[in-house]
């Protein structure tokens, strides 16, 4: 059932080209992702000053994300993708540009940061409600599942490429990289058969459809829940953009290929989670406690291990748990909301999950800063445990048969629906 599943996904020519265009790209963004923290903490030395560059780039996301998500609802997605990607080049390669020439200066970074967060605004709810429209509706669930387990294989690769390009030729040539790995994006988004595609019609423009998408999210259990969760671990649990690079430094005494390597052992864990995602993967808020549960335990065993090989033993099971996690929510909330909304729903997520970096990237690079970057770790399982606390508290105000969902997503809105 699971492999007829995943192989109807990929006899989409739609699907597959899609995946092999952000296969490459995500490679260069995951290089990107590893070399900017290295090239702040280079230029700084400061742990809040690391964090704070982190915020920097999720700020407008934080600010800007539920207008983002409306302006994918209101777009034609695969138009609107072609502009996003085409600028994502364009920062890439200024930010090459002015590391490899040794022009960069710490304001630049930050202002390029900030640049790539607003783009970002737009580019991620238009990425995530791109996906229904190649595979429809019935696959929603395998193609998120298929596509996590994309991300997280890119995710084994990208950063350990990047601790080895970083220590024989530096930062620089991550970024050119990573620009000339968005060209794979927009070849595919060419070569796409537009006759295949299944468009959600775009929604009209009115007054207050922000405020609109709020109250609908507001009234379903089912949706404030899971994003209620992803906010408590997104803002403390998912900085290892800050907390990995300080760990490798501060307490393993390594350099960029320490930090490359442990990037790497998360990475391939999370690989792990992607395929368990695609093979057992449920949606729902009880799957989604268990999965909080289980990030917290891995990221807890992470923060106590002593040496750098326990610590790259330990790594792979926040990745997969990480991965797992994420998957869920986002599967959740894909199959949960309207069509109609579900381009609003999906910058919410990008609000708790990116957006909450603002906050909590400096605040764990404050704590690293004074108590060390196990204890900012730790957070993390903390926060974890306080997301599961949530889904237990959430699940008994459930209907028993609405707590793991079913494998189709709702089509559009009848009177009532959507009310969990």
């Amino acid at each position: 059932m699971v492999r007829g599943r995943v192989r109807a996904v990929l006899a989409e020519p739609n699907f597959r080209l899609y995946l092999a265009g952000q296969g490459l790209s995500l490679v260069g963004t995951w290089m990107q992702a590893v070399a900017q923290p290295w090239l702040v903490l280079q230029l700084s030395h400061s742990g809040t000053v690391l964090g704070l560059s982190t915020a920097a780039l999720f700020l407008p996301v934080l600010l800007l994300g539920p207008y983002g998500g409306l302006v994918a609802d209101r777009a034609h997605k695969r138009r609107l993708l072609f502009l996003t990607q085409a600028a994502f080049l364009l920062l890439a390669l200024g930010l090459g540009v002015l590391t490899v020439t040794g022009a960069v200066r710490l304001w630049q970074v930050f202002v390029i940061a900030l640049l790539m967060g607003v783009v970002n605004a737009v580019d991620t709810p238009t990425r995530q409600t791109f996906v229904p429209e190649l595979v429809g509706r019935a696959l929603i669930r395998d193609a998120v599942s298929v596509n996590s387990v994309m991300v997280s294989a890119t995710r084994a690769i990208g950063p350990g490429v990047a601790g080895v390009v970083i220590a024989v030729a530096g930062a620089g040539v991550c970024f050119l990289v990573n620009a000339a790995s968005f060209v794979a994006v927009l070849a595919s988004l060419a070569l796409m058969r537009a006759g295949r595609l299944r468009p959600t019609p775009p929604v009209a423009r009115e007054p207050g459809q922000v405020r609109e998408g709020l109250r609908y999210v507001r009234g379903q259990t089912g949706l404030w829940a899971p994003l209620l969760m992803l906010a408590v671990v997104g803002t403390l649990a998912y900085e290892f953009q800050v907390v990995l690079p300080l760990l490798a430094v501060d307490d393993l005494h390594g350099g960029s290929r320490t930090y490359g390597y442990m990037t790497s052992a998360m990475a391939l864990g999370a690989v792990a989670g992607g395929l368990a995602v695609t093979l057992r993967g449920r949606a729902g808020v009880l799957p989604l406690t268990c999965a909080a549960a289980g990030f917290g335990l891995a990221i807890l065993a992470a923060s106590l291990v002593p040496t750098l090989t326990a610590e790259l033993v330990a790594l792979p099971f926040v990745g997969a748990a990480g991965t797992f996690f994420l998957a869920t929510v986002s599967t959740t909330l894909q199959m949960t909301s309207q069509p109609r909304f579900r381009g609003r729903v999906m910058a919410l997520w990008s609000v708790m999950f990116m957006g909450s970096t603002p906050v909590g990237g400096p605040v764990v690079g404050a704590v690293a800063d004074v108590l060390g970057a196990r204890v900012a770790l730790g957070l993390g399982a903390l926060a974890c445990a306080l997301a599961t606390v949530v889904g237990l508290v959430v699940l008994p105000r459930l209907p028993p048969d609405r707590r793991v969902l079913p494998h189709i997503a709702p089509e559009e809105d009848g009177p009532g629906a959507g009310r969990r």
